[in-house]
C-alpha cells in the first residue's frame, strides 16, 4: 500500500506573522514549523500502516516550498513516515491554492511511480491560508474520489470509512481505494517523535524535485497563473479598553442592555 501524506512549512502561529510588500506571506521574518493541522495527517498515515503490519505499506509525506520547508519533512519522518520528497522551486512562490494544487498532483503522481497512490492524507487546512480546499482540488486533478475532514477513520480492505462531525449531524461515508483524504484535529492526537524516531530520520531518503523533474512549464504556476490574489492587508487595530458598567445606584441592569442593544447583541 502506497500512502502519500501533504504536510506544508508554516509560519509559527504564536509569532509576528505579517505580509511582504507583495502580499505574500513573509516566510522569512519568523520561525516556521510543519503545520499542526498535517500533524494529525501523518498520525492517521502512520496508524494505518501498524493496523496493517502484516502488509507492505509505505508512507510518505510530500511538501512544496522553499529550502526550510525541509524542516517539515524533517518531523514527520520522525515521527515515522519512510520517506520525503520535496519540491523546491522559485517559480511556485506565490501561488494560489489551484496552481499549487497543479504541482502537488504531479508530485503525488511523481510519488506513486507514475500511478495514483492508493491514499493521499492530508490535513483540513494549513494554518497559514486556512483556506482547506486544496484536498478537493487535488481529488479533481487526480480524477479519483475524495473523503473530507474526518473526525474518525477506519480502513477495511480497499475501503476508507470515515465519520464527519458537522453543526447539523455526523455523517459516516466510505469510499474505495484510491482517494483523497483529509482529517480534522478530532481523528487522533498526533505522536512525538522519539528519540530513536530522531535518530532514524537522519537516514531516511528525502528527495527534491524542480518542476522541471515533474514537467510543470513554469507559466503555469506563480503569482501570474494564480487565479486569486492578496489585494491589500492591514495589521490588526489595537483592542479598545473595555466599557465598565457601574451598578451603584441600581441602573446597572438598565445600562447594561442598553450596551447590549446599541451593539445589536440582543
Amino acid at each position: 500500500m502506497n500512502i502519500v501524506v501533504l504536510v506544508k512549512h508554516v509560519p509559527d502561529a504564536t509569532g509576528d506573522r505579517r505580509f511582504e510588500p507583495d502580499h505574500t506571506v513573509d516566510r522569512d521574518g519568523v520561525d516556521g514549523l510543519l503545520c499542526e493541522l498535517d500533524e494529525y495527517a501523518v498520525e492517521q498515515a502512520l496508524r494505518i500502516k501498524e493496523q496493517r503490519a502484516d502488509e507492505d505499506v509505505m508512507v510518505t509525506v510530500l511538501t512544496v516550498g522553499p529550502d526550510d520547508a525541509e524542516e517539515a519533512l524533517r518531523k514527520a519522518l520522525q515521527m515515522g513516515a519512510d520517506q520525503a520528497v520535496h519540491v523546491n522551486d522559485e517559480a511556485i512562490a506565490g501561488s494560489d491554492a489551484i496552481a499549487t494544487s497543479l504541482v502537488l498532483a504531479e508530485a503525488v503522481k511523481k510519488a506513486g511511480d507514475g500511478t495514483v497512490p492508493d491514499l493521499v492524507l492530508a490535513g483540513m487546512a494549513s494554518t497559514d491560508g486556512g483556506g482547506g480546499v486544496v484536498p478537493a482540488m487535488l481529488a479533481e486533478r487526480l480524477d479519483i474520489p475524495q473523503l473530507t475532514l474526518a473526525a474518525e477513520v477506519e480502513t477495511d480492505g480497499t475501503r476508507v470509512r470515515i465519520r464527519r462531525d458537522t453543526d447539523a449531524a455526523t455523517e459516516v461515508i466510505s469510499a474505495a481505494l484510491p482517494l483523497v483524504l483529509s482529517v480534522t484535529d478530532q481523528s487522533g492526537e498526533a505522536r512525538y517523535p522519539s528519540f530513536k524516531g530522531i535518530m532514524a530520520a537522519k537516514k531516511k531518503p528525502l528527495q527534491t524535485w524542480d518542476l522541471d523533474d515533474l514537467g510543470i512549464d513554469a507559466s503555469l504556476v506563480g503569482p501570474d497563473a494564480s487565479w486569486t490574489a492578496v489585494e491589500s492587508a492591514a495589521a490588526r487595530p489595537p483592542r479598545t479598553t473595555g466599557e465598565i458598567v457601574k451598578d451603584e445606584d441600581g441602573s446597572g441592569v438598565a445600562a447594561l442592555a442598553g450596551f447590549l442593544a446599541d451593539k445589536k447583541f440582543i
